[in-house]
C-alpha cells in the first residue's frame, strides 16, 4: 500500500509514489477536454493549439519605449465585452508600437530563442537575480519579453472570424498582428480573447506579443512569460460567443433535475441572419469528457434573427430524469454531462459548441456547514500558488494532476486558488476528479501590498477582470464559492464594505447561484465588508493567532448567525522534509525560531510538525480549535505543496516551507497527520523521526506517531515504551522521553481493541546504491506529457539513507528531454534545469518530457560517484 511504504521510508515504496499517484487518462486526452468553458467542435469551428514554434527575447531594460501608460487607451477596449456600462472607444490614428521593429514581418529574429509554449522565462534561473526578493523567488521574472510567431491563413480562414485566446500571460500583454496593435490584457492571471479578424491576411501573418513584468509586482513568485496555453479559434460569422453558454440547475434530486440554459449567439457578419438553435444533453465520458451515447434530454429548438454586428440570447429549460449527480469522492461520484449546442442557418450547421456541467445541490448552513447533495461535507482543503515546482509557472496538466492525486490520497477534498484565477485546466481536473473549489480572483484592491501590484489598475480593470473570470468558470460544478479578495488592506474600513459591495454586485449579476466570500485576517466581526459577504472566510484568526487559543469563531458566529464560516487559510506550519531538530517542544504548537525548531545556519525547520509562523499554528492546535466549534465548516491549509518564493522563516532561501508536500512532490511527515484526521477510516500509523542518529546515543530523542487509532504502543528494540490512548481532537501519540540507541523502533496502533496498523523505523547503514522509479513508464509522445522519475539513496538492505546528500547526475537516451530536477530543499540554489543535483533527505526528482511525435524507448539513468548507476525505461507513443 502507498501509505505503508511512505510511512516506512523504504525505497521500494517511496519510489512507487508517483506510479500509484499517476494519471489514469493520458494528457493528450486531458488537453482535448476543455471543460465547461466549452469545447469547440472541429466540424464547424477550429480551436488550434498554436503553442509550438515561437521566437522569444527578454530585455532587462525597456527596448522599445513602450509601457502600459502609453498603450492603455488602445488596450482598454479589449475589455468591452465585460463592461456593463459605457464602453471604451479605440482611439483614431496610428497605434503605438506600429514602428517597433519587433512587430514587423521584416525583423530578423533568428538570434532569438526558439521555444514552445507554455513558457516561463524566469524558471531557468539563475537564482539571486538583481532586485528580486526572496518573496518573489529570487528568479529573473522581471523585464520586457517579446514573443513572435508566423501564422499561415488560407482564403477560407479569412471568411471566418479569427480569435486569439491566451489562457494566461504575465503580464501587461499587448498583441500586434501584421504591425497592427490588436489589443491586450494587463492582469497576468486572467484568460482573454482578442479579435484578429480585421488585421488578418491570406498567407503569412506575423504575430508579436509584448509582456512587461516589473520588480515588486507580487508577494510570491509571479512567474513570467506566456505561461499558459494559446489558441487560434476560427468560427463562422454566426457562432456561439466566448463563454457563450450558462447552465444553472435550480432543482436537483435523485429523481429529477431541472436544467436551465442560456445561449448567446454572435453575428460578426455583414448581413442579418436567421438561425435555429438546438441543444442536446449527453453523459460525459469519465476519461475524455466527450459526449457518450444517446441524448438524455433535448432543449426545445428555437429560431433567432440576429442583425449584423449584434448578438442574441435565448433561454430554455429541460428535465433530466434519474440524474447522475456530481459530488466529491469517496462518498459521491463526480458525474458530468455535456450540452451540445448546434446553430444552423439555411439548414446547414454553422456552429457546434459543447458545454460540460454537473448536477448537484449546494447548501451553505451557518450551523452545519457545507452540504453537497444533502450530505454534509467537511471542507478538507489546501491553498496553493500557481507554480508547479521546478517547472515554474509554465502550466502543465500532467504536473497539476499529479499534485491533485497526491493531495487527494491524503484526504484533501477542496482547493482554494490563492490568490488569482487558475488555469482553465485546473477546474477541468477538479470537475473530473471531484474536488471542491474556492475560486479566488484578487489579492489587492485599491490599496497596495507591493509597489507594482494590481492596485495600479484595479479601478479600470476590476469589473472586466471579474466578469471575465466568472463567465469563464461559472459552469464548473467544482466551484462552490467566489473569492473576491485575500487579506485586503481595506477589510476593516468602510471602503472595504463599499468596494466589496460593488464587487459582489458584479458577481451576482453574472452568477447568483454561488456565494461570495473574502479571506479576512484582521477584520472584526462587525466590519462593513463582513456584512457584505455570504461566507465568512477567516485567515488564522478563527483558531487564534500564533500560540493563542483565543480565536474569533465565536464572535463571528454571534455577529453573523446566518452565515457559514470556514478557515480560508489555516495553520502556516513550516518544516523541511526529513529534518529533525532537538530539543522538541512539549507544547502542541510553537513559534519557529532559533532553539525552537529552526536552524538558521542550514536554513532548515524541524519536521516534528509542531512549529509555525508567528501568526500560524501547528495542525494539532488547529484541529483542536476547530473541533470546539461544530459550526466551523472546515479549512484551507496554507499550503498543500511548497512553492517558489515566500521562504518564511528564512528569506535567503528560494522557496517556501509551508507545504504539506515538498516542492519535488515528496510528502513531509505532516502529510500523515492530515491523513489521520481527514481519512479516519483508513488504517495507518506513521512513525517519526528516522532512527539513524550516531551522534545522539543515550540522548532523549522523542518518538511520535500519527494515526486515527484509539491506542498505540511503541517498542524500542523490542521493549515497550508504553501504550497510550489518543486524546480527543488529537491525532498524535507522543513518547517524549525515549533515549536513542541504534536498532529499531516499532509502533502498533489499535482501533476498537484490534490491531489497526503498524510502522517501523530502523538504523540504516551506509549508502550502497540508488533505486530509480518512474511514476509512469507509458507516456504520450505529444510534447506535453511528463514522467516524474524519483531516485532514493539506499543501504544494502534497500532502506532509505536519511542523511544521504550524494550528488546525482541524470542522463537520457531516446526521444525525450530532462525538463528539470529538484530535491525539495528550500535552500538548494542549483538551477532547476540542471541535470545534476544533490539528494536531500536521500531523495531527488527528475522530470522527463517526450519529444513531439516521440515513439519508442526513453532510458533515464542516474549516476553518482561511488554508487552503481541505475536506469529506468519509459515508453513514448
Amino acid at each position: 500500500m502507498l501509505n505503508s511504504f511512505l510511512r516506512r521510508y523504504r525505497v521500494s515504496a517511496l519510489l512507487v509514489v508517483g506510479l500509484l499517484l499517476s494519471v489514469i487518462p493520458q494528457y493528450a486526452a486531458a488537453r482535448a477536454v476543455q471543460g465547461p468553458r466549452a469545447v469547440e467542435a472541429a466540424s464547424t469551428r477550429e480551436r488550434v493549439d498554436i503553442n509550438a514554434g515561437w521566437k522569444f527575447a527578454r530585455f532587462t531594460t525597456n527596448p522599445d519605449s513602450l509601457s502600459y501608460s502609453v498603450l492603455k487607451s488602445w488596450v482598454l477596449p479589449s475589455a468591452n465585452n465585460f463592461i456593463n456600462g459605457t464602453k471604451y472607444t479605440r482611439p483614431s490614428g496610428t497605434p503605438p508600437g506600429s514602428n517597433v521593429q519587433y512587430v514587423q514581418s521584416t525583423f530578423d529574429d533568428k538570434s532569438w530563442e526558439s521555444l514552445d509554449l507554455p513558457h516561463d522565462w524566469a524558471v531557468k534561473g539563475p537564482f539571486n537575480a538583481p532586485g528580486v526578493s526572496g518573496g518573489e523567488g529570487r528568479l529573473p521574472s522581471n523585464g520586457v519579453g517579446w514573443y513572435r510567431k508566423t501564422l499561415t491563413l488560407t482564403k477560407d480562414d479569412l471568411a471566418k472570424s479569427l480569435f486569439l485566446d491566451i489562457d494566461g500571460a504575465m503580464s501587461y500583454s499587448a498583441v500586434w498582428l501584421n504591425g497592427n496593435l490588436v489589443g491586450g490584457w494587463p492582469y497576468g492571471y486572467n484568460s482573454f480573447r482578442l479579435d484578429l479578424t480585421p488585421y488578418a491576411k491570406e498567407g503569412a501573418n506575423q504575430i508579436a506579443i509584448r509582456l512587461d513584468n516589473a520588480l515588486t509586482s507580487s508577494r510570491w513568485y509571479p512567474g513570467a512569460g506566456i505561461y499558459r496555453n494559446v489558441w487560434l479559434v476560427k468560427v463562422n460569422p454566426v457562432h456561439v460567443r466566448q463563454y457563450g453558454t450558462y447552465v444553472t440547475t435550480p432543482k436537483v434530486s435523485a429523481q429529477s433535475a431541472t436544467v436551465n440554459l442560456v445561449v448567446n449567439v454572435d453575428n460578426t457578419g455583414t448581413t442579418s441572419q436567421q438561425v435555429d438553435v438546438v441543444t442536446e444533453v449527453h453523459l460525459a465520458d469519465a476519461a475524455t469528457g466527450n459526449p457518450t451515447g444517446n441524448a438524455v434530454a433535448t432543449f426545445p429548438a428555437k429560431s433567432l434573427t440576429i442583425a449584423q454586428g449584434s448578438s442574441q440570447s435565448l433561454s430554455s429549460s429541460i428535465t433530466i430524469n434519474s440524474p447522475l449527480l456530481w459530488g466529491p469522492p469517496p462518498t459521491q461520484k463526480p458525474n458530468l454531462y455535456v450540452a451540445v449546442t448546434t446553430v444552423s442557418a439555411a439548414n446547414a450547421t454553422v456552429d457546434t459548441y459543447e458545454t460540460r456541467f454537473g448536477l448537484r445541490t449546494l447548501t451553505y448552513d451557518a450551523n452545519k456547514g457545507l452540504l453537497v447533495n444533502g450530505e454534509h461535507v467537511y471542507v478538507q482543503g489546501t491553498c496553493n500558488h500557481h507554480d508547479l515546482g521546478s517547472i515554474g509557472s509554465a502550466f502543465n496538466t500532467r504536473a497539476l494532476e499529479r499534485q491533485f492525486k497526491i493531495l487527494g490520497e491524503m484526504g484533501n477534498n477542496a482547493f482554494r486558488t490563492s490568490h488569482n484565477p487558475p488555469a482553465p485546466e485546473f477546474l477541468e481536473l477538479a470537475d473530473r476528479m471531484g474536488f471542491l473549489v474556492y475560486d479566488e480572483i484578487f489579492d489587492v484592491w485599491q490599496q497596495a501590498k507591493t509597489t507594482n501590484d494590481f492596485h495600479l489598475i484595479f479601478n479600470d480593470w476590476s469589473e472586466p477582470d471579474l466578469r471575465n473570470f466568472i463567465r469563464r468558470d461559472r459552469n464548473h460544478p467544482s466551484v462552490v464559492a467566489w473569492g473576491i479578495g485575500n487579506e485586503i488592506p481595506e477589510q476593516s474600513s468602510s471602503t472595504g464594505g463599499t468596494i466589496g459591495s460593488r464587487l459582489k454586485g458584479i458577481v451576482q449579476s453574472e452568477d447568483p447561484t454561488r456565494p461570495v466570500t473574502s479571506a479576512l485576517n484582521s477584520a472584526g466581526s462587525n466590519a462593513a465588508l463582513v456584512g457584505v459577504l455570504d461566507i465568512v472566510g477567516l485567515n488564522y484568526q478563527g483558531e487564534g493567532l500564533g500560540t493563542s487559543t483565543s480565536g474569533s469563531y465565536p464572535s463571528f458566529h454571534s455577529a453573523q448567525p446566518n452565515k457559514m464560516i470556514w478557515s480560508s487559510e489555516s495553520s502556516s506550519a513550516v518544516s523541511t522534509r526529513g529534518t529533525y531538530i532537538f530539543p522538541v517542544t512539549s507544547a502542541n504548537s510553537a513559534t519557529v525560531g532559533t532553539g525552537s525548531g529552526g536552524n538558521p545556519t542550514a536554513l532548515q525547520v524541524s519536521a516534528y510538525e509542531l512549529y509555525a509562523t508567528s501568526w500560524g499554528s501547528s495542525p494539532d492546535k488547529v484541529f483542536a480549535q476547530q473541533d470546539k466549534y461544530p459550526y466551523a465548516s472546515g479549512e484551507f491549509v496554507w499550503t498543500g505543496f511548497d512553492y517558489i518564493g515566500e521562504p518564511t522563516p528564512y528569506d535567503t532561501s528560494r522557496s517556501s516551507y509551508f507545504g504539506i508536500v515538498d516542492m519535488a512532490g515528496f510528502p513531509k511527515d505532516r502529510y500523515y497527520l492530515y491523513q489521520a484526521r481527514w481519512r479516519p477510516d483508513f488504517p495507518m500509523v506513521h512513525l517519526l523521526p528516522h532512527w539513524t542518529w550516531p551522534d545522539r546515543v543515550g540522548q532523549v530523542t522523542p518518538v511520535h506517531a500519527f494515526s486515527s487509532a484509539d491506542e498505540a504502543e511503541l517498542f524500542v528494540n523490542g521493549v515497550s515504551a508504553g501504550r497510550k490512548k489518543r486524546a480527543a481532537s488529537t491525532w498524535r501519540f507522543r513518547w517524549d522521553d525515549v533515549k536513542y540507541q541504534a536498532g529499531e523502533i516499532h509502533v502498533v496502533a489499535y482501533k476498537g481493541g484490534k490491531e489497526w496498523a503498524t510502522d517501523s523505523k530502523k538504523t540504516v547503514g551506509a549508502a550502497t546504491k540508488m533505486n530509480i522509479t518512474a511514476d509512469r513508464t507509458e507516456i504520450a509522445g505529444d510534447g506535453y506529457d511528463l514522467s516524474f522519475v524519483s531516485v532514493a539513496i539506499v543501504d544494502a538492505n534497500g532502506d532509505l539513507v536519511p542523511s544521504a546528500s550524494n550528488n546525482v547526475t541524470f542522463s537520457i537516451t531516446g526521444p525525450g528531454k530532462i525538463v528539470s530536477t529538484d530535491n525539495g530543499n528550500p535552500a538548494d540554489f542549483t538551477v532547476f534545469p540542471s541535470p545534476s543535483r544533490k539528494a536531500f533527505g536521500g531523495l531527488l526528482l527528475s522530470i522527463i518530457r517526450p519529444n513531439v511525435g516521440a515513439s519508442g524507448d526513453i532510458v533515464v539513468t542516474a549516476s553518482s560517484s561511488g554508487l552503481p548507476s541505475a536506469s529506468v525505461t519509459l515508453h513514448a507513443g
